[in-house]
């Protein structure tokens, strides 16, 4: 079934939203944006203000009754909206209970209330923990988080479940990798962008460099989506979306000092195999039911980080002949 009408996208001014909501508004729907702009920006749906197909609310996913009136009379959720910094959770141990948990129930309650019948949810591959089988498939289990951000995004995953069987909403969950481009905000690539600004010589690298993750470009990430929701009608379609291959953090740094024209620099590491405390140090998501659907990805991990940080330095007027002092904002 497709992504048509009247949509509810929920953080629809953040990075992965924003490209999603550019889409739908060339697709001709019907687009409504709930955002408290924690995390995203008014920059990245500017462009969409004066269409009349489109509608802004700036709202907070706690305030039930805001939700409540945003869902009614949409035909599809799409809840992008989340606290994405997993690192955060070993310092805040409340903020994605209340960001994603608290959110995710309180979405659902007013999708059911008023009637909503289709809902797409954006998850993580930290779901399924320190995965033993690599590229790690949709039916893996158990599946033992390691970071609060994880657990809270797994929760979210029971709730929509449960909430599709006994209301009879049906459902599209998607377990991204590290999804890349334009509009970043955070994440490895972004940091090394910042970092290597600072200090022109020298880059710090989390853990022991050998983290091996896979990446994959916004703009893919998005036509994954709408693919699929347009070619699968289980009650219950669970999917990862991500590249077939990985990059260590060493390599993203090689790519970003050759995209910034920078030589020379040195490489220092914290040590431990773990940037951080909840960081998998390893992952690469199984795509073969998305393959068996129709769709593969053709951006690679290396072609989409060195995209995103050749957008980053695009931003701020940067090119490999000169680097210039940081506006961290445009980020």
């Amino acid at each position: 079934m497709a992504a048509r009408g009247k949509i509810l996208v929920t953080g629809g001014a953040g990075f992965i939203g924003s490209h999603l909501v550019d889409r739908l508004m060339e697709n001709g729907c019907e687009v409504t944006v709930l955002d408290n702009f924690s995390s995203g920006s008014i920059d990245f749906i500017e462009h969409h203000l004066k269409n009349p197909n489109f509608t802004l609310i700036n709202g907070n996913m706690l305030d039930t009754k805001q939700l409540e009136s945003a869902c009614e009379g949409m035909d599809f959720v799409f809840h992008v909206a989340a606290n994405p910094d997993v690192k955060l959770g070993a310092s805040d141990t409340r903020v994605h209970f209340d960001q994603n948990i608290l959110a995710t129930y309180n979405l659902l309650e007013a999708v059911r209330k008023t009637g909503v019948k289709k809902f797409a949810f954006t998850s993580t591959s930290t779901v399924y923990g320190e995965a033993k089988i690599m590229p790690t498939p949709e039916d893996y289990g158990p599946l033992v988080p390691i970071s609060l951000y994880g657990a809270s995004k797994l929760a979210c995953e029971a709730l929509i479940t449960s909430y599709s069987h006994t209301f009879e909403i049906q459902a599209w969950i998607f377990r991204f990798a590290n999804i890349v481009g334009p509009r970043s905000t955070h994440g490895i690539t972004v940091d090394f962008v910042r970092k290597l600004q600072e200090n022109t010589k020298q880059l710090e690298i989390l853990g022991d460099g050998k983290q091996e993750k896979s990446y994959l470009h916004v703009s893919e990430c998005v036509s994954s989506i709408l693919f699929t929701i347009e070619n699968s009608e289980e009650d219950i379609n669970i999917f990862n979306i991500g590249s077939e291959d990985t990059l260590s953090a060493t390599e993203i740094g090689k790519i970003v000092v050759k995209e910034m024209g920078l030589s020379d620099v040195e490489f220092t590491y914290t040590g431990g195999s773990r940037g951080w405390k909840g960081d998998v140090p390893r992952m690469r998501l199984g795509i073969e039911n998305l393959k068996e659907i129709g769709w593969e990805p053709v951006y690679s991990s290396e072609r989409s980080v060195r995209e995103t940080a050749r957008s980053l330095l695009e931003k701020e007027g940067q090119t490999e002949a000169g680097i210039s002092k940081p506006s961290l904002q445009a980020f």
